[in-house]
């Protein structure tokens, strides 16, 4: 089955006047119909990997119909949260024990990934791309 993968430009909001800018890969499987992807360079990570160590991308995995509804509404409950913000951009907001990231996404960027997405996948049938057998095999390892 083939993946979507999209490298997107971000800005991560370090304060009201600092930001850095990254680059975050957006990646969608059809195997895994209900979630989206959304990997940064291990140097961005708030778990204090230690610097010269070959560290692996962060990698975030949540709904794709949340990244799809935050760009249209406020939504988000838990570990991300995802609302549209002024200038054609989004804001995602990723929460885990080490700390909070605040990321800055042009919209576009997001909206064609979707896009392609729904090509493979299109919304609501997510469900006939389901392997409750493989998932379930993966759960209990």
């Amino acid at each position: 089955m083939r993946t979507v993968e999209e490298t997107v430009q971000a800005r991560l909001i370090l304060s009201p006047h600092r930001s850095a800018r990254l680059r975050v890969v957006l990646s969608y499987l059809p195997e895994d119909p209900l979630a989206v992807r959304m990997a940064f360079p291990a140097e961005f990570s708030l778990d204090g990997t230690e610097e010269g160590r070959d560290a692996e991308d962060v990698v975030w995995v949540f709904a794709r119909r949340l990244l799809s509804e935050g760009i249209e509404l406020p939504t988000g409950v838990g570990d991300v949260h995802v609302r549209p913000s002024p200038a054609r951009s989004t804001m995602v907001e990723l929460r885990a024990p080490e700390g909070t990231a605040l990321l800055r996404f042009e919209t576009g960027d997001l909206r064609r990934f979707l896009w392609r997405s729904r090509l493979l996948v299109p919304e609501g049938e997510e469900h006939l791309h389901l392997d409750a057998d493989r998932a379930l095999a993966q759960l209990l390892g």
